[in-house]
């Protein structure tokens, strides 16, 4: 669905929106730099806070950078819906509703106290800086880790599957074998201290006493490493597996230039190929 606006808009608003939108001019540019600049500080400003000395000495201060910042970006949500041609399109998209939730934990604070603490959700925007710094060729990357981990998903399910039995059915040994005065007061609990056992985490809040139970739980250990190794083998061999089976690579000819700048007016997308016509999320034009 096109955002952009109608040929007929007002003047300034094709401005602003290839101001706001678009990062291939100078001023499109530097809006998006501002903008993770003022996205890194306001996060800073909410980490800084939850320091108690610092919050003593400077709170006020920090509050007070949390809510300008949190009017700016108001008002920039704001003109983002006001120049696109379909307001709601925008607003139920990716981008659109991790710009709305950099600003719903502020106003919650209103309401909720401690809330503002959330407002690290905005980093979320800085996801921004693949389009701005032309690192588009990593989303391709991330498309590749993500096709790796869809086709191993069967793979990783028989394997939770397997390693959610043992947890369970070691977790019920352990309750039997070392029971309530040790620390297993439940079936549930123990299948917790199973799990922590068998990840190598090792939290030490439940520890077995008995000869037998230290047994089982050394084994359990033992068996915590082989199966960390697992799920880490079955994506390492389907990522490598087109590698392996691709036929002798053609001669690799100068690297083209960076990917388009040019963001999908559909869906926002962006690296798009230099060549392209069309997006390669939603086959809209750009």
């Amino acid at each position: 669905m096109d955002i952009r606006p109608r040929d007929d808009a007002p003047r300034w608003q094709r401005v602003a929106y290839r101001v706001i939108f678009e990062s291939d001019t100078r001023a499109g540019r530097a809006f998006d730099i501002v903008l993770l600049v003022a996205v890194v500080l306001s996060v800073l400003a909410v980490m800084l806070e939850s320091v108690h000395d610092i919050a003593v000495r400077y709170g006020p201060f920090l509050r007070a950078v949390e809510w300008a910042f949190t009017g700016l970006f108001l008002i920039e949500y704001v003109v983002r819906l006001l120049v696109v041609r379909r307001p709601l399109a925008y607003a139920l998209s990716l981008l659109g509703i991790i710009d709305f939730l950099a600003i719903v934990p502020a106003l919650a604070a209103l309401v909720l106290a401690g809330s503002h603490y959330l407002l690290a959700i905005r980093t979320l925007r800085l996801l921004r800086v693949f389009r701005i710094f032309k690192l588009g060729r990593f989303v391709g990357e991330g498309e590749f880790i993500v096709q790796a981990l869809k086709a191993s998903r069967y793979k990783i399910m028989v394997f939770l599957t397997a390693v959610l039995t043992l947890v369970v059915v070691v977790g019920t040994l352990m309750y039997v074998v070392e029971g309530g005065q040790n620390g297993f007061t439940s079936i549930p609990k123990s299948i917790y201290w199973a799990v922590v056992t068998v990840t190598t985490v090792g939290y030490g809040d439940i520890s077995p006493v008995t000869v037998l139970g230290q047994t089982l739980a050394s084994v359990l250990m033992v068996m915590g490493y082989a199966i960390i190794a697992v799920p880490t083998g079955i994506v390492t061999a389907q990522m490598a597996m087109p590698a392996n089976s691709a036929k002798p690579a053609a001669p690799v000819a100068p690297a083209a230039p960076a990917f388009k700048q040019a963001v999908c007016p559909a869906c926002q997308a962006d690296g798009h190929r230099p060549d392209a016509a069309f997006c390669w999320h939603c086959g809209q034009p750009v």
